[in-house]
């Protein structure tokens, strides 16, 4: 059983990020072919989604029988419905009641936050003076993100108890929290760290940072500070050395390229296999097993 998702760019397509968790999160990686376009602008990706009629946007899965899923949600519920024996929702009738609820009012609201702050996971600036129609915005978060954890009685990082759908659906604005230095609320502040520190979102912003150019029209002019997540390992890439593995941790190629942390040489088998692991080391458990 193979699905097919198609993804926008990995640092500023925010509901791409909500679909790759869907999947990556919830182990589903070997059910899943990807296909990433890296459109700079909504009118270059129309020529790209020719083939995936009727979905006009991303991200866009294709089941294993075609029916074309062309909007988050509907992978999210076909997900849950196709594989119960994942809990891709809370068990617990509350908390499933709960998340589903917070997850369709992500899905339908926030215009404001969504259109004046764009998701950037390249860049984090010193925290902005929210535009007036944002402000209540960011008093739902608050309000709705501490109501579901004392609802549901959540005691983790997460929303409703362990990691679900909705805490999917809520990355992208969790990070865009985290870009614009507004995550100092005490739940918003926990739960923009949670995401932050989570591998699956952290190998996500990783690979973006290897392989996608900055983008003017999704920065702004505002004063860049240090992204506001775990610090990385220090690693760099080097041209010359003996590596201390055979082959590529990824694919188990040969080795062609190179990298070096804390006096170490590691090799891989291509510039990206490299370079989203110099981005951030400690999010590959496949890198972190050599050492």
């Amino acid at each position: 059983m193979t699905y097919k998702l198609y993804l926008g760019n990995r640092l500023y397509f925010s509901w791409s990020i909500a679909a790759y968790l869907m999947f990556n999160r919830f182990g589903m990686e070997d059910h899943v072919k990807t296909t990433l376009f890296r459109p700079e602008s909504e009118a270059a990706l129309r020529p790209m989604m020719v083939n995936l009629a009727p979905a006009r946007t991303l991200p866009t899965a294709i089941t294993p029988e075609g029916a074309t899923l062309n909007d988050s949600m509907a992978i999210a519920e076909e997900l849950a419905s196709r594989h119960p024996d994942i809990a891709f929702w809370p068990v617990d009738p509350l908390a499933r009641g709960t998340a589903r609820a917070l997850a369709n009012e992500m899905h339908s609201s926030f215009g404001a936050l969504r259109s004046r702050w764009p998701v950037n996971l390249r860049t984090a600036y010193a925290p902005v003076t929210p535009p007036d129609d944002i402000v209540p915005e960011l008093d739902r978060l608050e309000e709705i993100w501490t109501y579901a954890r004392k609802t549901t009685g959540s005691n983790g990082p997460w929303l409703c108890g362990d990691y679900s759908l909705v805490d999917a659906i809520f990355a992208p604005m969790a990070t865009r929290l985290a870009t614009y230095g507004f995550d100092t609320r005490p739940t918003t502040k926990a739960y923009v760290a949670a995401h932050l520190a989570d591998p699956s979102l952290r190998r996500w912003r990783a690979m973006g940072l290897a392989n996608v150019a900055k983008l003017p029209a999704f920065e702004s002019d505002f004063a860049e500070v240090a992204w506001r997540g775990p610090m990385p390992m220090a690693a760099k890439a080097v041209e010359t050395g003996t590596p201390e593995n055979d082959v590529c941790p990824y694919s188990g190629a040969e080795i062609t390229h190179l990298l070096e942390t804390n006096g170490r040489i590691f090799g891989f088998c291509n510039a990206f296999c490299r370079d989203k692991t110099v981005n951030d080391p400690a999010a590959w458990p496949q890198f972190m097993a050599l050492l």
